[in-house]
């Protein structure tokens, strides 16, 4: 998959310039898709060239203009084969501390605990920003009523993947670092 499916879906929330999906990215997108702004305003052009959005420019008087983008509705019609077409391939990890951890024997047990204390420190982050935005989306509501009655329920279902997958690397760490300090005590 490419970045195209990421930006065009972000659209679904409506029109919004390019800083404004950057944010989107950083703070829902980025715990499956991550992208740079770089990456996403290049990809933004490709897209209006391609006909899949819209651009238009907002006059802005003490600042720089901005260009807001849309879906087109063949962006949408794109967006929904997309959709409704399987994956091409199932998940891959790519991690380089899973490479260090594979690599670490030999290497000082405290050195490998700071890296693993690191990962967890990150993820901790991470996942009090996703429930500072669960909280957003569910706005009082509870799990059971914001399922019912939002328009859209994707971008949650979504965040609870981003939610799962560090509360998992949350417990792995813990695991390693169980296993570590008993092989220290051990040794």
């Amino acid at each position: 998959m490419s970045l195209k499916y990421a930006v065009l879906a972000a659209l679904l929330e409506g029109e919004a310039s390019g800083y404004e999906l950057s944010k989107v990215f950083d703070v829902s997108l980025a715990n499956f898709w991550p992208a740079t702004p770089q990456q996403l305003y290049r990809e933004l052009e490709r897209l209006a060239g391609d006909g899949l959005i819209e651009a238009r420019v907002v006059q802005q008087e003490r600042r720089p203009n901005k260009r807001m983008f849309t879906l087109t509705e063949a962006g949408r019609a794109d967006l929904r084969a997309f959709s409704a077409a399987p994956p091409r391939r199932p998940t891959a990890i790519r991690d380089e501390l899973l490479i260090k951890i594979q690599a670490s024997d030999g290497v000082d047990p405290g050195t490998v605990r700071e890296l693993v204390e690191e990962r967890m420190s990150w993820a901790r982050g991470k996942l009090g920003r996703y429930e500072r935005v669960r909280e957003r989306l569910l706005a009082g509501r509870s799990e059971e009523e914001y399922l019912r009655e939002a328009d859209r329920v994707g971008p949650y279902l979504t965040l609870l993947a981003g939610i799962g997958f560090e509360e998992e690397n949350l417990r792995w760490c813990e695991r390693v670092l169980s296993v570590l300090g008993r092989r220290v005590a051990l040794g």
